[in-house]
């Protein structure tokens, strides 16, 4: 093919197995150093330097300097939705490190993904905002309701603020665990930002974990049940047990 994309530059760039690792370090949404890039991609600090410059050259990173140091993160949210789905992509198929699945069970239950929820709890609570009628899913796309956005002030998530931002409300990513979809967008981001201002949650600082204190999982679990339910305000939940 001699015209349109070339997705054979990002697919090369992307193949390394070096540059595979450093970019999946980076879908948990902070910022690192090239020696710590360095580390997770298995190879010295020189060897790093040469690969970030080629991810940035191509796109998918972006780096800023603090002081003598520089940081070095996914370029935007389009990058990390491409890394997020290959790596969907790869565990759908069987192309897998280890045992099916993240091996850390936390992770698997919940974890960050550039900056929002992903894992059985992100699955759940897009499943759930859909279930309640907060998000209608519209063919492959997701759309806030009127319902929604009243339903979704009630817990502190104020949605003119965030339809402000040229970033898409809700997008759909795919879960690379759960092989379903979790909600991304600026709204994703918000419910994420939510629960760790709430005191709900907590990062991890060697892992892309989210972990819910007792009274975290009481809370969220209250908001995004398990079972599927109709007609049902986000507000009013809380009344209904889990399955």
């Amino acid at each position: 093919m001699k015209e349109g994309p070339d997705i054979a530059q990002i697919g090369a760039l992307i193949g390394d197995p070096a540059r595979a690792n450093m970019l999946a370090a980076l879908t948990g949404g902070r910022a690192l150093t090239a020696t710590e890039l360095a580390g997770v991609g298995g190879i010295t600090l020189q060897t790093a330097s040469t690969h970030l410059a080629k991810l940035e050259a191509g796109g998918l990173l972006t780096q800023r300097k603090q002081g003598r140091h520089r940081y070095f993160t996914l370029a935007d949210e389009a990058a990390a939705r491409l890394i997020e789905s290959m790596m969907g992509f790869a565990a759908g198929r069987g192309h897998l490190r280890h045992q099916p699945g993240p091996k850390e069970p936390a992770l698997r239950k919940a974890r960050i993904c550039y900056d929002h929820l992903a894992g059985d709890y992100g699955v759940r609570m897009l499943d759930s905002l859909i279930a309640s009628g907060s998000i209608d899913a519209v063919g492959d796309g997701l759309a806030l309701t009127e319902k929604g956005e009243s339903d979704l002030k009630c817990i502190g998530i104020d949605v003119r603020d965030l339809r402000s931002s040229r970033r898409p409300l809700c997008r759909s990513c795919l879960d690379w665990s759960e092989r379903r979809a979790h909600l991304a967008g600026s709204l994703g981001k918000a419910l994420l930002s939510s629960f760790l201002d709430k005191g709900w949650a907590r990062r991890t600082a060697e892992s892309r974990s989210i972990l819910f204190s007792p009274e975290g999982d009481r809370q969220f679990l209250k908001l995004f049940p398990v079972d599927a339910y109709v007609g049902t305000d986000l507000k009013n939940v809380g009344t209904r047990s889990r399955l």
